[in-house]
């Protein structure tokens, strides 16, 4: 294979010769001067992609813009406490806080009160009202309850959960441990 291309290109070499052995010398100055352009131009467009390539690899290899040069970096750290620094001014008296404070409580009720409420209540039906372990009635022992806030748009609302505790009477009675029902 290789010899049949080697022997192609030397068949166009020889054409070629042919061809310039028949030229005139004005001809082959025009020739010369076409050559000439070809080459500047096809060498301006290899200048032209060997910078792009640059670029590319900087773009994609360089060092980010975030980045300082480490003499940038060094030198922020003297300068800014130079720059801050103000010899004339008094020093400021030192204030000794003594005591702490306590968090307010009833803060959140107070900026609730004022709010509309939804209570939603969760009741055991009555034939679930029975105990596990003996079968005898519950009784409503204590609520449990949960607020949260439910914001619709341009409108603001308390939602206010009541669970309801069960417990067994006869239960409580004998032993320590009593069996609750949510």
């Amino acid at each position: 294979m290789e010899e049949i291309s080697g022997n192609l290109s030397n068949c166009r070499i020889m054409n070629s010769i042919s061809n310039i052995a028949t030229m005139t010398i004005e001809e082959l100055q025009k020739r010369c001067i076409q050559l000439e352009r070809e080459n500047a131009e096809l060498t301006a467009k290899l200048n032209w992609f060997m910078e792009q390539f640059r670029l590319s690899k900087k773009r994609q290899f360089g060092v980010s813009s975030e980045r300082s040069t480490p003499e940038q970096q060094q030198l922020s750290f003297f300068n800014e406490a130079e720059l801050e620094a103000q010899p004339d001014s008094a020093e400021p008296d030192l204030e000794t806080i003594t005591y702490k404070r306590r968090k307010q409580r009833g803060h959140r009720e107070a900026a609730l009160e004022n709010l509309p409420v939804e209570t939603v209540e969760y009741r055991l039906p009555a034939q679930e009202q029975v105990c596990s372990c003996c079968g005898g009635p519950l009784y409503e022992m204590s609520t449990e309850v949960r607020q949260e806030l439910k914001i619709i748009p341009a409108q603001v609302k308390v939602v206010k959960h009541v669970r309801y505790v069960y417990s067994c009477r006869r239960c409580e009675r004998k032993t320590f441990y009593v069996n609750s029902k949510t």
